[in-house]
């Protein structure tokens, strides 16, 4: 028995695979419009699993969803030796399947046929909007350039496709947005960035058709913000957001994706909005209190629209104390709103939302301070328009929704005794799992095979007895 439990505890630990689960809560419609969880992989509803994946580190920083898969970027994730003498701490990309959360093969990093082992070389990932992913690296407050490169979703092949110059301006940067079309073969591309510390500066890069990009702002790569709310701010600090709005004319690709409108959330202030001038345009300051962002240090949001009426979604809290509201503490959670009638953050906006309801975690992730929001358009299979939305926070976890008229939850299928990982059999592999909580002593809803009310040796015993009759 020592020797079959020696065996499956070396087993799980180099073949432990994702067990997504819903985070089972009910999201009361508003009007006709409906959210519901697809799957969750965090701290809160999967403990037991989450926290031993490899996706489960502070170097896993930004996420996004494309063609039905989650992909999550990791830099300097695995240590690699591609010759005697050669030793590269490479980045990798894990993917899930959208739609059940089940892990896909992750993709190892490369460039130039090298595994790509840049120091958060792959702080970023994202998708533009003709189906090309690519990555940009943190930088420095001392590096003049910002490498953009793009990203084969395949392979993990990386192309260079331009160093990006700061100007005269020189900031730290972490965190990137992307419209457009990244090759310039369809349309043309804006990328921005926010500048850390030291004054508020915003990057902005644009190019035209087959064009280098050059600096968005009449020329210039930087323009230097003086318009902040609350005014007690006189500068961002680290890792600041942008996110970039939509023109009006879906045809007219030049203003379309020009990100003339931004959202700029300055880790030490609620999103902010501005023009290419920047001029300050919205904020929370008439927004109802009860909206309010429960606390600074965490970014991100996104504009997005659904039949046609705009909506908002940003960034509640993160994980730094009690939440006065709940009585809880703060868990990573995303507020939804709906815009009113004057499409901006103000006095008539209406809160429709907040998401995960219980949270997706309370651990500190170092300070990343970002939370990946990715919203995007759909059918579903009988051709109703929906979105699935992604909420990725680092070292927490990962939740995809939908969010339609006509969406529905998604099934949870009650597991059978003994089906410790909930793949619906039991096999080999729910011992393997099973030891390994044993081992770690810890536990999960399945674990408890004997119904003795705790999770230990005899339920392995237990199980290995269900699989031998």
């Amino acid at each position: 028995m020592k020797k079959f439990l020696l065996f499956a505890t070396m087993a799980v630990m180099s073949a432990t695979s994702a067990l997504a689960a819903t985070d089972k809560q009910t999201y009361e419609p508003v009007g006709e419009l409906k959210i519901a969880n697809q799957w969750v992989l965090d701290r809160v509803h999967t403990p037991d699993v989450f926290t031993k994946m490899d996706v489960c580190n502070t170097r896993a920083r930004t996420a996004t969803l494309f063609n039905d898969i989650v992909y999550v970027a990791h830099s300097e994730a695995r240590t690699v030796v591609p010759a005697p003498g050669d030793t590269v701490v490479a980045a990798v990309i894990y993917r899930f399947d959208a739609k059940t959360g089940e892990q896909l093969p992750d993709l190892d990093v490369t460039l130039d046929g090298r595994p790509y082992g840049v120091f958060l070389g792959v702080n970023q990932i994202g998708v533009d909007d003709f189906g090309h992913m690519w990555v940009m690296p943190y930088t420095s407050e001392t590096a003049t350039t910002v490498k953009l490169y793009q990203l084969d979703p395949e392979t993990g092949e990386l192309t260079l496709i331009q160093e990006l110059e700061k100007g005269d301006d020189i900031k730290r940067t972490d965190f990137y947005d992307l419209m457009g079309d990244l090759l310039r073969e369809e349309a043309t591309c804006t990328i921005m960035a926010a500048g850390s510390t030291e004054g508020s500066t915003v990057y902005r890069w644009f190019a035209d058709y087959e064009d280098d990009f050059v600096g968005g702002f009449r020329g210039q790569p930087s323009l230097a913000i003086t318009d902040i709310y609350p005014e007690s701010i006189s500068a961002w600090s680290y890792g600041p957001t942008v996110k970039m709005v939509y023109g009006d004319d879906p045809e007219d690709y030049d203003e379309y994706y020009a990100g003339n409108t931004f959202y700029v959330d300055g880790f030490n202030s609620s999103p902010l909005k501005y023009n290419n001038k920047g001029n300050l345009i919205a904020s929370f300051e008439n927004v109802e209190t009860d909206l309010l962002p429960a606390e600074v240090g965490a970014n991100g949001c996104a504009e997005f629209i659904y039949d046609d009426e705009l909506y908002f979604a940003y960034v509640y809290a993160q994980y730094s104390g009690l939440d006065e509201k709940t009585g809880k503490d703060r868990s990573c959670q995303v507020n939804l709103v709906k815009f009113g009638d004057e499409g901006e953050l103000g006095e008539d906006i209406q809160f429709l939302w907040q998401v995960p309801a219980d949270g997706m975690g309370t651990t500190s992730d170092g300070g990343n301070r970002v939370q990946s929001i990715c919203i995007v358009p759909g059918t579903d299979e009988e051709g109703n328009e929906e979105l699935t939305m992604l909420t990725y926070k680092s070292y927490n976890g990962i939740g995809v929704y939908k969010i339609g008229y006509n969406v529905k939850p998604n099934e949870v299928t009650p597991f059978e005794n003994g089906d410790v990982n909930g793949d619906g059999e039991i096999s080999i592999a729910d011992v393997t799992m099973l030891v390994a909580l044993v081992v770690d002593q810890s536990s999960n809803e399945r674990s408890d095979v004997n119904g003795d009310g705790e999770t230990g040796i005899a339920d392995v015993t237990t199980l290995v007895n269900m699989l031998m009759q």
